[in-house]
């Protein structure tokens, strides 16, 4: 298969300079180029089927002993808790 790209005159240039800089010819600057963006976006593929939590190494483990956090209120109430508690500890 052969591919013809029109590239602006300063990208060429760039492409160029870098091909003969690694010692090889445009085409295979081109390739391995190429190659390199679709295992890039390959990968930001599969990182993005991750969950958030997935990606951070899952559930701290602190936090499972208490309650729901999901719940605002509980959030609330478990911060203000603990505020309390550390106020009382200083005074």
């Amino acid at each position: 298969m052969t591919l013809t790209l029109d590239l602006p005159p300063e990208l060429e240039r760039y492409l160029l300079q870098e091909a003969k800089q690694q010692g090889i010819s445009i085409e295979d600057m081109t390739l391995q180029l190429l190659k390199a963006s679709f295992a890039l976006r390959r990968k930001q593929s599969e990182d993005t089927a991750q969950t958030v939590l997935e990606r951070m190494g899952g559930m701290p483990q602190h936090l499972l002993s208490v309650g729901d956090l999901s719940d605002r209120e509980t959030r609330r109430k478990l911060v203000a808790e603990r505020i309390q508690a550390r106020y009382r500890a200083q005074s």
